[in-house]
């Protein structure tokens, strides 16, 4: 099959919102001096996550505001008569598989006298060798406007109108033909049409299988196959696995063992991807959801919006979550996209209260009014980049052209720092003395006859600001040969700048658990921005 040709960059202003920090470049990633390693495959104490690191002391914490990739959109909408004519939503998914990023998405086409509403919607493929520029391969799977010409993913049975659909490759599951797996949005109809779960599984991502023997109507699942209980949810905001089960994250505004107003975070589990709970978890609630404003205001107020889209980083779970502000009239109603965390794979936090993680764009920019979460996360050279889509909420029943997909680019990893809180400055009436800046971490497993090698992602570092590192017991109790005058001392600003104690990288004779002991020194302490700690299990001695 012979590709379609990549598509032109498309332009837009940008602007930077509210950032802690000052902005940094936004060139297309560089090869750094050195190769990184990949930081999902290790442990990863990030500066933000209070459950991974306690204990502090004259430390403040500071959250990044990402920029806006001034090629946004990276992905845009087709031609007129094609399937994603309409839309490119990105309630989708990005995996990157060696050199190739994989895309997919939601096409929404244009063929208004279509009047099976349902089937204008339909799950899509793009593909990229930098994640920045993106080809919509044809790939000849699905009719359309009389031809297989386009970019449609196969799924059987079908078809199926898709609203929403996450990806996840499981190298875990023995059964190639179920290497990937893909959660849906569909529909069933119950006095009105409502949201419910669909499950697919994939030997290569393109051609689609269910393991249930369901026949869709209209493009609606019948309400006897219902895999989920018959109430309205609408999954795939995320997609994950963690400690042996499946999960999937969406919005759900009912049937809630306490009382909340409007849109939640929930998200039902399986053990196999076949067999799925008939309970939920309520994962995510912002604060002013505890106010009840009562029936017919479900428009109305602050909310969370479409569950959570996660980057699974092994210890830890990063999330984007709709931030949905309310109003009475659909013309003021906006949509930002906010940062949570999870430690246990099933309820989720913000590390700063309220904080955006990135804000809407300006009326006459391209994601204007509000944006969405996809489920797209990498560390590319020296940066982070993460995707996200756009729906504008004020004009959706006029049905405007909608979508595309963004990238909001991060320095490499980091998403928040600790900083030394300086003198005479801190928070309230007190005023902050001159006293020892420092972390201590939870007890960290150490796996059996190891030599775990620590790196430190950090800047602001050098000959009069460095970072000295001890490791302790689970008790707290320093070790022989890794504290006191055996600490190691990092000057080195970088992404994964390793930690060395008497020049040896490998850490060996440790116990099964560890502490970590991190002390900011140095005249000029306050010029270090720490982000993140990583413990790559090393082997033998």
């Amino acid at each position: 099959m012979k590709p379609s040709p990549k598509l032109p960059p498309a332009k837009s202003k940008g602007r930077a919102f509210g950032a802690v920090l000052a902005a940094f470049a936004l060139a297309a990633p560089l090869a750094p001096a050195e190769e990184l390693f990949d930081e999902t495959q290790v442990t990863t104490l990030f500066a933000f996550d209070n459950v991974s690191i306690p204990h502090a002391q004259n430390l403040r914490m500071e959250m990044r505001s990402p920029k806006k990739h001034p090629r946004n959109p990276v992905l845009t909408r087709g031609a007129p008569g094609t399937p994603d004519a309409k839309g490119v939503q990105f309630y989708g998914s990005i995996i990157r598989e060696k050199d190739k990023y994989r895309l997919w998405y939601v096409a929404f086409d244009d063929d208004k006298e279509n009047k099976v509403a349902s089937n204008r919607w339909r799950a899509a493929y793009a593909e990229s060798d930098d994640g920045i520029n993106w080809m919509k391969p044809n790939l000849g799977l699905v009719e359309y406007a009389g031809n297989k010409n386009n970019n449609l993913i196969l799924t059987e049975p079908g078809p199926f109108g898709f609203v929403n659909i996450k990806v996840l490759l499981d190298p875990e599951d023995p059964d190639p033909a179920r290497r990937y797996k893909i959660s849906s949005h569909v529909y069933f109809r119950h006095n009105t049409r409502l949201g419910t779960l669909m499950p697919f599984v994939s030997a290569d991502g393109l051609t689609w299988k269910s393991e249930r023997e369901i026949k869709p109507e209209k493009s609606e699942m019948l309400k006897k196959d219902l895999i989920l209980p018959g109430i309205h949810f609408e999954p795939s905001g995320g997609l994950y696995k963690w400690d042996g089960m499946f999960y999937a994250s969406g919005q759900n505004s009912m049937d809630a063992p306490r009382p909340y107003h409007g849109r939640v975070a929930r998200a039902y589990r399986s053990p196999d991807f076949f067999n799925w709970s008939q309970t939920s978890t309520l994962a995510f609630t912002r604060t002013a959801q505890n106010t009840l404003l009562g029936k017919g205001r479900s428009r109305e107020g602050e909310q969370t919006h479409e569950g959570i889209s996660v980057w699974n980083r092994g210890n830890i779970l990063l999330g984007i979550s709709g931030v949905w502000h309310g109003a009475k009239e659909w013309k003021d109603v906006t949509i930002d996209l906010g940062f949570v965390v999870s430690n246990d794979g099933v309820h989720f936090r913000e590390p700063a209260y309220e904080w955006l993680f990135l804000e809407h764009g300006k009326d006459g920019e391209w994601d204007q009014g509000g944006l969405l979460q996809g489920q797209g996360f990498e560390n590319i050279g020296d940066e982070t980049f993460v995707y996200y889509g756009a729906w504008d909420p004020r004009h959706w029943e006029q049905e405007p052209p909608r979508g595309g997909v963004g990238i909001a680019v991060l320095p490499r990893d980091r998403f928040g720092d600790l900083v030394v809180e300086k003198v005479g400055e801190g928070p309230g009436d007190y005023q902050i003395p001159q006293v020892t800046s420092e972390f201590i971490t939870k007890a960290i497993d150490v796996k059996k006859d190891t030599s775990p090698r620590f790196h430190v992602n950090a800047d602001g570092l050098g000959a009069e600001a460095s970072l000295k590192i001890e490791l302790l017991d689970a008790q707290e109790r320093p070790l022989p040969g890794y504290s006191g005058k055996d600490a190691a001392i990092v000057t080195k600003s970088g992404f994964q700048t390793p930690v060395l104690w008497k020049g040896k990288a490998k850490a060996t004779g440790l116990p099964e658990r560890v502490c970590i002991h991190v002390i900011f020194e140095g005249t000029r302490n306050t010029d270090i921005r720490f982000s993140a700690l990583y413990l790559t299990p090393g082997k033998g001695p």
